[in-house]
């Protein structure tokens, strides 16, 4: 089968409910050398971390075992990659607050730029780490400029570059604040092409070991 990496995407959600019994969270690539006077050279390997998921925690019944192995069979094991809900990041803003156009700053207007790439930041000042969100729920999307909330009509997102544009091309004035509030999924894929489960011991209260990679 040819296909793009883009195209070996489908656009479905992973089952929210069996999501919120998944473990994981992000991974970084750090390389440590000791030097003889025992201090340390590190050098980080990856601009952006990665995140890694295990879902079998989220399966309880033979129910939910075969709705896993339904979509597991669905996606081709690894080949097309689909939408995630970490039940622990999933919003611009806090997960006990309500999304806002403010949430998030994505960029300053220029009075010529029209098209800005969607981001969330985590922690503060020169350190903060900028992950670009590059699965919005559209639905939820909201944008702001210069404080004011611009209507849902007047820009749309572009799921091939992942960005922000303003319909008609008008774009923020030069030094106003553009800034974003939604909901989000994470890209991954299955990282295995094999379920293997002994119902027994799944009865028995096993866990199944069914693992999910970042795409990025």
């Amino acid at each position: 089968m040819n296909m793009t990496q883009l195209e070996a995407f489908h656009d479905i959600r992973f089952p929210t409910d069996l999501a919120f019994g998944a473990t994981g969270g992000p991974q970084r690539r750090t390389e440590i050398v000791t030097l003889g006077t025992g201090k340390e050279q590190r050098n980080t390997r990856w601009t952006h971390s990665r995140r890694r998921y295990n879902v079998g925690y989220g399966i309880k019944t033979i129910e939910d075992l075969q709705t896993v192995i339904a979509f597991f069979e669905e996606r081709r094991g690894r080949f097309f990659g689909f939408r995630f809900r970490d039940p622990l990041d999933w919003k611009s803003c806090k997960p006990s607050q309500t999304v806002s156009p403010l949430d998030q700053q994505i960029g300053i207007g220029d009075g010529t730029t029209t098209r800005f790439s969607l981001v969330k930041r985590y922690g503060t000042g020169d350190s903060a780490y900028q992950r670009v969100i590059s699965k919005p729920v559209p639905s939820t999307l909201r944008i702001a400029v210069n404080g004011s909330e611009v209507n849902a009509s007047e820009f749309t997102f572009d799921t091939v570059t992942m960005e922000i544009g303003f319909v008609g091309g008008d774009p923020p004035a030069s030094g106003h604040m553009v800034t974003a509030g939604y909901e989000f999924d994470v890209p991954v894929r299955f990282d295995t092409d094999e379920i293997s489960v002994n119902l027994a011991h799944f009865e028995a209260g096993d866990i199944p070991v069914i693992p999910l990679m970042e795409l990025l």
